[in-house]
C-alpha cells in the first residue's frame, strides 16, 4: 500500500506500468514522449496526488555527477579527516559531494539515505557507525537494496553487521588490543574505560578489543570500570566527572576515541589531576590535534583521509559478482606523553 505522503516517482512509474526514466521524462518536461505513454504517467501522478521533488529536478541533470556523504558529525576531526579524503577522490573524478549530517541519530541516517535515493545520487558513502538496532538496520536496508538494484553504488565505513554493502573496516578491535597490550607494558593494571553508547558498532569493537587484550593478561574490567557519555569533547568531559565523583583508583584511562579523551583531560586538569604523573590517559582515532596538545595524546592512530578515500573508491568501482567487499585498514599504537611509565614502590 502506498502512502500518500511517501509517494516517489518509482511508484508512479510502476501504477503506469512505464520505465522510472519515462516517468521523469514526463513529469520534467524536458523530452517528448508517446501521447499514450505520457498520459499512463499523468493519470499516475494525479491518482496517488504525486509531488515532484523541486531540489531533485534541480540537480537531475547533474545527478550522474553527485555523490552523497552521510556522517554522524562534520564537526568532529576524525569525520573532517575522512570527508577530506572522499573529497579529494570526488575531485578526482569529476563529482560533486552533498553532505548529510545526522547527528549520531539513526532515524536520521536513513532518512538522508532516502533523500539520496530521491535525487539519483549515483553513490552514496556512510561514513559513521552502525548502530546494534534492528529497525535501523532494517529501515536502512529498505533504502539501499532498491536504490542498489537500481544502478546506484554504496561503500560504508566501519563494521555493518548485515548490510549488503562494499566496506572499508578499520582496525578497531585489533587496534585498542593492541593499545590495552601496551598500556599493560607500561605496568598499569588499573583502568577506566570511557565509552559513547555501547549501541554503535564502532565502540562495541573498541571496547572488546581492549578488555580482551587486558584479560589476556589476566586483568579485568567490570561495569564500575567503565564510564558512558556522548563520544565527544562534552561527553568526556562528562565522563571523566562521573570516575572522579566514584573516586576511581584507575592509574590509566582508555577513552574510545580522541574526543572523549580531550574532555576527560580537561576534567581532569581541572579537578587537579596531573597528566600523567597522577593518572595516564589514551584515546583512539589519531585526529591531527592529538600530537599537537600539551602533553601530546597517546591514541591508536588510523590513516583518516586515506579511509575516506578507499570507501569511495571502493564504491565507485562497484561490486564484483553481487559480493560485497571488504577492506581492512590497520590502526597503530601512538605512545606520547599522556602515558607512562608505573613507577614500582621498592
Amino acid at each position: 500500500m502506498i502512502t500518500r505522503s511517501h509517494v516517489t516517482l518509482e511508484d508512479v512509474a510502476r501504477v503506469a506500468d512505464v520505465s522510472l526514466a519515462t516517468a521523469s521524462r514526463v513529469l520534467n518536461g524536458t523530452t517528448s514522449v508517446r501521447d499514450d505513454l505520457r498520459d499512463r504517467v499523468l493519470a499516475a501522478a494525479a491518482d496517488l496526488d504525486y509531488t515532484p521533488n523541486v531540489h531533485a529536478q534541480a540537480l537531475a541533470g547533474v545527478s550522474r555527477q553527485v555523490i552523497g556523504v552521510v556522517c554522524h558529525d562534520a564537526g568532529d576531526p576524525y569525520f573532517a579527516s575522512v570527508i577530506r579524503g572522499v573529497l579529494r577522490v570526488a575531485d578526482h573524478n569529476g563529482l560533486l559531494v552533498m553532505l548529510m549530517n545526522t547527528f549520531r541519530d539513526p532515524a536520521k541516517e536513513v532518512a538522508a539515505v532516502s533523500v539520496l535515493r530521491s535525487q539519483r545520487a549515483s553513490a552514496i558513502v556512510l561514513a559513521g557507525s552502525a548502530f546494534e538496532d534492528r529497525v535501523w538496520e532494517r529501515a536502512l536496508a529498505a533504502e539501499l537494496e532498491p536504490y542498489r538494484r537500481g544502478g546506484g553504488k554504496v561503500g560504508v565505513l566501519t563494521r555493518h553487521r548485515n548490510l549488503k554493502a562494499d566496506s572499508v573496516q578499520p582496525g578497531n578491535h585489533a587496534g585498542a588490543k593492541a593499545l590495552a597490550a601496551a598500556l599493560l607494558g607500561l605496568g598499569h593494571r588499573r583502568f577506566a574505560v570511557l565509552t559513547g553508547p555501547r549501541t554503535m558498532t564502532t565502540v562495541l569493537d573498541r571496547f572488546a578489543g581492549f578488555a580482551e587484550g587486558l584479560a589476556e593478561a589476566g586483568v579485568a574490567l567490570s561495569e564500575r570500570d567503565v564510564f558512558e557519555s556522548a563520544p565527544s569533547r562534552d561527553g568526556g568531559y562528562a565522563a571523566a566527572g562521573s570516575l572522579l565523583a566514584r573516586r576511581h583508583r584507575a592509574t590509566c584511562v582508555f577513552a574510545v576515541n580522541d574526543q572523549m579523551a580531550l574532555g576527560a583531560m580537561t576534567a581532569l586538569r581541572e579537578a587537579g589531576r596531573s597528566i600523567p604523573g597522577d593518572i595516564s590517559i589514551a584515546g583512539f582515532d589519531g585526529i591531527p590535534v592529538a600530537r599537537d596538545l600539551n602533553p601530546s595524546l597517546s591514541t591508536v592512530a588510523l590513516p583518516l583521509e586515506e579511509l575516506g578515500e578507499q570507501v569511495l573508491e571502493l564504491a565507485l568501482d562497484g561490486s564484483r559478482g553481487g559480493r560485497s567487499r571488504v577492506r581492512r585498514v590497520p590502526a597503530e599504537v601512538v605512545l606520547r606523553e599522556s602515558t607512562a611509565r608505573i613507577r614500582r614502590r621498592r
